[in-house]
């Protein structure tokens, strides 16, 4: 899908029509066609090849500074299922003429711009653009963190409670999720970094930096380091509740073992006690009217016997 948009004099984003994108528009290219990628290739000048750079799911966050743009690839969050959550690399295109977004998919942060829940931003300031994507990606980082958070804290509630595999199961997407996350923002980090040290660069034609600028993308940097120290904590304690997990698991399994093992004992005393009195040999009692009753009763008692052993052994 290949859409440009651009804010009136109303500060109103509203979309146009992509033959008569002028300077400052906004060009947002999500799950495009082949068709679709030569368009834009026609529109800004940049080659195909490095348009599907954006479209790799493996690409990592980096910054390219060519003549005539600069290419910033940055990681965003995405929801796979229930609990399971990857980073999605959004490509950005800063070009003398347009601002470029192409992502595989739709993008939950673009998603804020196109329905003017974000901050208030303008197409035409390009650096200040830039910035605020980068701003919403920690942001929506931060959120779902939070959610992971939450679906621990229930997970958590359900141990307690049941002891099932698919608690583990829900638990290790978690613990993949956050580890996605940890790479996705250290990368983030890295791209952060390097767009500071252009404010000194010669690329000022294409990344004009201004004061405010500045202090909003070291803001930016101190929300992303915020969220890595979110995603460690949470891993502790994730790797801490599988710990206790296979702990509980173990040790529940001892306890079924043991009891088991009890019973297996307490059934083979009165086997072997009648058994002994079903030989073909004579035997104490064994012409005696009360025989019977009294082999009952000798096998109950010495039942009761080992039981209260095996009690007071704590293997009952």
């Amino acid at each position: 899908m290949l859409k440009a948009f651009k804010h009136d004099e109303n500060h109103t984003l509203c979309e146009i029509d992509l033959d008569l994108a002028e300077k400052g528009s906004w060009i947002n290219c999500s799950a495009p066609t082949e068709a679709e990628l030569h368009r834009l290739m026609e529109i800004s000048g940049i080659p195909v090849d490095v348009l599907q750079t954006a479209l790799d799911r493996e690409e990592r966050s980096h910054v390219e500074l060519e003549d005539e743009y600069i290419f910033v690839v940055v990681n965003t969050p995405v929801v796979l299922e229930q609990d399971e959550y990857d980073a999605l690399p959004l490509g950005i295109f800063i070009t003398r003429k347009f601002f470029i977004t192409v992502c595989l998919e739709e993008s939950v942060v673009l998603g804020k711009f196109l329905s003017n829940t974000a901050l208030s931003f303008h197409t035409y300031k390009k650096t200040r653009f830039l910035f605020q994507i980068l701003s919403t990606a920690s942001s929506s980082f931060l959120y779902f963190l939070q959610q992971i958070y939450k679906k621990t804290d229930l997970i958590e509630d359900q141990v307690r409670k049941s002891m099932q595999n698919k608690e583990l199961f829900r638990m290790l997407e978690l613990q993949k999720s956050l580890t996605y996350f940890n790479f996705a923002l250290h990368a983030n980090e890295n791209v952060m970094e390097r767009l500071l040290r252009l404010r000194t660069s010669n690329m000022n034609s294409l990344l004009k930096m201004y004061e405010e600028d500045e202090d909003l993308l070291e803001d930016v940097i101190i929300e992303n380091k915020q969220a890595l120290e979110m995603v460690e904590i949470y891993t502790n304690i994730l790797m801490s509740m599988m710990d206790a997990f296979s702990s509980i698991i173990s040790n529940r399994l001892s306890q079924i073992m043991k009891f088991l093992t009890s019973m297996t004992i307490l059934l083979a005393v009165p086997t072997l006690v009648y058994s002994l009195w079903g030989v073909n040999v004579p035997v104490p009692m064994g012409d005696s009217p009360m025989g019977f009753m009294s082999l009952i009763l000798f096998g109950v008692l010495f039942t009761v016997v080992v039981a209260f052993i095996l009690w007071k052994k704590d293997m009952l």
